[in-house]
């Protein structure tokens, strides 16, 4: 089979779409055909290796979308013919309830990831793929989708009439946040770069749009608010956005952190955190139940993926520059 393999870190000219040996399903493994997968920051990480190394030579990506063509001797669960997506964490230590994940495709080294036309993964990792969408589009969702959720629902907790401001609207984590919080009766706050991007942001269910770039995101927070601030903050870009975040959580809000692509060092004003009793949260990824409650959204039609962009598995770096840009709207989607 091919994949797209880097024996080195460097810019998108170590990608090479080359021959590599076939998966083979152990006792309790299953192999999928990848008939789509998606771009995410973490295959940016690997490939520059940073903030960490992985190991090489290596094969990225953490989505997948596909048809079951082999079983281990143990597997009952699935069966060949089967379409499946692939929740993308292995519980690291043993711990299942998603404290703390290792990620197919970027520091999961036992297992090469889905950036290729043959996966094998741990029969227990595999849930099966909504009926009502395409594989394109259902490989866009399982990392972003089970994060979000993760983050509004078992972490925030988001409920009814919250004000919930959402950092990168538009980008993969953003358009799955909008949509949780709309289904929970929320009011959605849009932050994007671009009006385009957040007529997306409307599109989608977000009460209230803030071009970032164009507009102050403080005055545009007070004078949807007052003095009140929001109740929760979604949080992804870290370093540029951290400070403020907290500034304009309210009184007991909650703001609900799960990276930093921006950077890792946020300047936080501590006074904001212990005189107005602001949380700050942590969260990553998400358990496989909480992918499946998702899931179950995305079934009824409530959650609808976003995808920017279909490309070959060949320009992956392409995709993955539209990702590094800003420029994507939703999901970048690979396809072999």
């Amino acid at each position: 089979m091919k994949a797209l393999v880097f024996e080195g870190y460097g810019g998108y000219d170590v990608l090479e779409w080359k021959d590599v040996p076939d998966p083979k399903a152990g006792p309790n493994d299953v192999v999928i055909e990848v008939k789509a997968t998606a771009v995410n920051y973490n295959d940016i990480w690997g490939r520059r290796g940073a903030p960490q190394e992985v190991p090489l030579p290596h094969i990225s990506g953490s989505d997948v979308s596909g048809v079951v063509t082999d079983i281990g001797s143990e597997v009952t669960t699935v069966k060949t013919g089967d379409e499946v997506l692939v929740h993308c964490g292995r519980p690291a230590g043993g711990n299942r309830e998603g404290q703390e994940y290792n990620i197919w495709g970027y520091d999961w080294p036992a297992l090469d990831g889905a950036h290729s036309e043959y996966v094998k993964v741990p029969a227990e990792n595999v849930v099966p793929k909504p009926t009502n969408i395409t594989h394109e589009e259902a490989a866009s969702l399982p990392l972003v989708l089970v994060t979000a959720w993760r983050k509004l629902v078992s972490k925030a907790p988001v409920r009814p009439g919250d004000h919930v401001l959402i950092w990168g609207a538009a980008g993969g984590l953003g358009v799955m946040a909008i949509q949780i919080a709309k289904l929970f009766h929320a009011h959605p706050i849009a932050i994007a770069s671009t009006d385009e991007k957040l007529e997306l942001c409307k599109n989608l269910g977000a009460d209230y749009l803030i071009n970032r770039r164009t507009q102050d995101v403080r005055g545009e927070i007070r004078n949807i608010r007052g003095r009140a601030g929001v109740d929760i903050v979604f949080e992804h870009p870290g370093q540029a956005t951290m400070g403020l975040s907290v500034q304009l959580a309210k009184w007991g809000g909650t703001v609900v952190t799960s990276g930093a692509t921006s950077g890792y060092d946020g300047t936080i004003d501590l006074r904001h955190i212990f005189f107005r009793q602001v949380s700050l949260v942590g969260s990553t990824l998400g358990t496989i139940d909480e992918l499946k409650d998702a899931l179950d959204m995305v079934q009824a039609g409530h959650i609808k993926p976003v995808v920017h962009k279909v490309l070959p598995m060949q320009d992956a770096g392409e995709g993955q520059r539209l990702v590094e840009e800003d420029e994507a709207q939703g999901k970048i989607v690979l396809v072999p």
